[in-house]
């Protein structure tokens, strides 16, 4: 377990030091987005509403204060400052805060920016320089473009959740939030592209990213499969499209998973369960038989594998070289050695929530690892703190209504 590296000073700039991130996003995409920005030391200036990112009000669970878990876990290393975009002086700071920006970042349904004055034209004519993305359910053209976006739909519309589920009883969501997330990675590749391409150029540009676009993209081997065979891919469980066995099984106590991805693989797993017979069954042989196969393979291995402890298979097959694992919960994973070697458990000072529990960096940058420098603000938090850096008389704007 970890601690936040926020009394880290003076030692070497994090790779995004020096960057300026607006962010005018709520929920999960684009504040996923942004804080992974700001992990990397981008100034990320978070633009909340008066009532604040809906997310602080949303779960129904809370730990000490007000702002939900959601919240706290997706926008530390962000400054808040909140601006109703609808008075003038609102307007006017944020076109002020546009002019010392790098990236604008934002996820209104396509056509609302526009209405408010802060669109990628209007704003990009006040820096050329700025790279501004968009994050929205379908993007900002094609006829879907003005629906709705949520993860639910877009996991639906995607053909991911039709990929999805047990063959018995049909699609189901997954439940981590793939188009959401994927949005937020991908947005974030645009981003960094369009500001490594304006080194040359001296230019920004736009970034369209969307969670339809993120969840299809994800479905590679999905739809890999459907262009080969010209069928939509059905839901298979626990097992892989491409390889068998590759799938969680049940043993005497509970279920594991085993992955023999290749022909080395199987032979090595037949060795193990000790049943040459499965290894020499012509339905069996190669990969490409075993994954027409898979229903058969299956049937015959389960009355193998409930003769022993999920915890004796996983470790038999890890002793040959064999990829097993047993299927954890998250207290088990937080309980994991490994998980805290990997430092994927932080303590983070709040104001309010005092030490609290956040996951660690996904990737480790050896030379410059990144920083807690900032925990997830409070609402309107760094208000009066941007307004004195561009020059504004906090209190005037506040008496205007500019910060609602």
């Amino acid at each position: 377990m970890t601690t936040s590296r926020q009394d880290q000073t003076g030692s070497t700039p994090l790779p995004l030091a020096g960057l300026r991130i607006i962010d005018l996003t709520q929920v999960m995409a684009g504040p996923f987005c942004c804080m992974m920005l700001g992990d990397m030391g981008a100034d990320v200036i978070k633009i909340e509403p008066p009532k604040g990112d809906q997310t602080r009000a949303s779960m129904g669970f809370r730990m000490k204060g007000t702002d939900s878990p959601g919240f706290l876990a997706l926008n530390r290393n962000k400054r808040s400052v909140t601006l109703d975009l609808k008075t003038e002086g609102g307007r006017k700071m944020l076109l002020e805060l546009v002019k010392t920006a790098d990236v604008v970042v934002e996820n209104y349904r396509p056509g609302v920016t526009k209405r408010l004055g802060i669109d990628y034209d209007t704003l990009s004519a006040l820096n050329p320089k700025l790279v501004y993305a968009s994050i929205s359910g379908f993007g900002q053209t094609g006829p879907w473009s003005q629906r709705p976006g949520f993860d639910l739909i877009a996991q639906a519309m995607s053909g991911v959740m039709s990929a999805m589920g047990h063959p018995d009883t049909g699609p189901v969501k997954s439940g981590v939030s793939v188009g959401d997330l994927g949005a937020g990675l991908f947005c974030l590749y645009g981003i960094l592209s369009a500001v490594i391409g304006r080194g040359a150029t001296g230019k920004g540009q736009y970034v369209d990213a969307s969670l339809f676009e993120a969840a299809l993209s994800l479905s590679i081997w999905e739809t890999t499969e459907f262009w080969a065979t010209g069928q939509s891919p059905k839901p298979l469980g626990t097992a892989n499209r491409m390889s068998a066995p590759y799938q969680a099984f049940t043993a005497s106590d509970g279920m594991f998973v085993v992955g023999a991805a290749n022909q080395k693989l199987w032979d090595l797993f037949c060795e193990v369960i000790e049943r040459p017979d499965i290894h020499e069954d012509p339905r069996f042989v190669t990969n490409k038989d075993r994954v027409a196969n898979r229903h058969a393979l299956v049937d015959t291995l389960a009355p193998v594998f409930i003769e022993r402890t999920a915890t004796d298979w996983v470790d038999a097959f890890l002793e040959r070289g064999v990829p097993a694992g047993p299927i954890n919960d998250f207290g088990q994973v937080f309980e994991a050695d490994h998980t805290k070697a990997r430092e994927m458990i932080m303590k983070i000072e709040h104001p309010t929530e005092g030490e609290m529990n956040a996951l660690g960096f996904p990737v480790k940058l050896r030379g410059t690892p990144q920083q807690v420098r900032y925990a997830p603000p409070l609402l309107g938090q760094h208000t009066d703190e941007l307004a004195d850096e561009l020059g504004f008389d906090a209190a005037k704007l506040r008496a205007e209504g500019a910060f609602g």
